[in-house]
C-alpha cells in the first residue's frame, strides 16, 4: 500500500503507550495496533482527528505517501 501510518514514530516522540493512547482516543487496543502496524485498509477522519488531538500533531505527521517503484526497461 502506498500510504503508511507513522503512528509508532509519533508515539515514541510523544512518549505515550498504546494503552494510554487507546484510552485518550477511544479506540480499542486491537484497532490501534492495526493502525500502528500498517495493517489498516482505511482510516476514518474522526479517528485521524482524535489521534491528532491526543498526540498534538497534524495529519501529515501520521501519514506518509510512498510512491511504488516501477522498473525501467
Amino acid at each position: 500500500m502506498a500510504i503508511k501510518v507513522k503512528l509508532d514514530l509519533m508515539m515514541v516522540k510523544r512518549e505515550i503507550s498504546l494503552t494510554e493512547l487507546s484510552e485518550k482516543v477511544g479506540i480499542t487496543l486491537a484497532n490501534l495496533s492495526i493502525l500502528k502496524n500498517n495493517k489498516a485498509k482505511a482510516l476514518r477522519f474522526s479517528t485521524l482527528d482524535a489521534l491528532c488531538v491526543a498526540l498534538k500533531c497534524q495529519p501529515g505527521d501520521l501519514l506518509e505517501h510512498s510512491t511504488p517503484r516501477t522498473s525501467c526497461n
